[in-house]
């Protein structure tokens, strides 16, 4: 899937912290992905969440490919623990959005969750033991 995104001037930019566990699940669910992107329905919101290794933006269904809000400048190497909130700044590309951001601060997390229990294994993984060969 492609999709080009534009952005409006930046009106606003705030620091944030990034609870650890919505950061950790965002970042596994990335690694996943062969093409450095991954895409996240946030269908409560009509969002969709793109997130890359520097940013994570997000785009409302109305305005199709117009950033309305990116998360940029992860300090993860900030942190001593992993489980320590990650600080970022929020970067607002249009009015009003304190209360988008408010609510994406909850919904985000549940969209990834749903994402990580789609790409779930249907197996259990299994360790196949061969018998050792020793030269003689």
């Amino acid at each position: 899937m492609d999709i080009t995104c534009y952005r409006d001037p930046e009106i606003k930019r705030e620091s944030r912290n990034l609870p650890a566990n919505t950061y950790n699940l965002a970042f596994q669910l990335l690694a996943r992905c062969a093409t450095g992107y991954l895409f996240v329905p946030i269908r409560s919101m009509q969002l969709l969440a793109i997130l890359d290794r520097k940013e994570f933006v997000f785009i409302d269904s109305e305005r199709k490919c117009w950033v309305d809000i990116a998360w940029q400048n992860f300090q993860p190497q900030a942190r001593t623990e992993l489980s320590q909130p990650v600080a970022y700044e929020a970067v607002y590309y249009r009015e009003n959005q304190i209360d988008i951001m408010l609510r994406l601060q909850r919904e985000f997390p549940s969209a990834l969750r749903l994402l990580a229990s789609k790409q779930m294994p249907k197996t259990p993984a299994q360790v196949i033991k061969f018998p050792a060969v020793y030269d003689q």
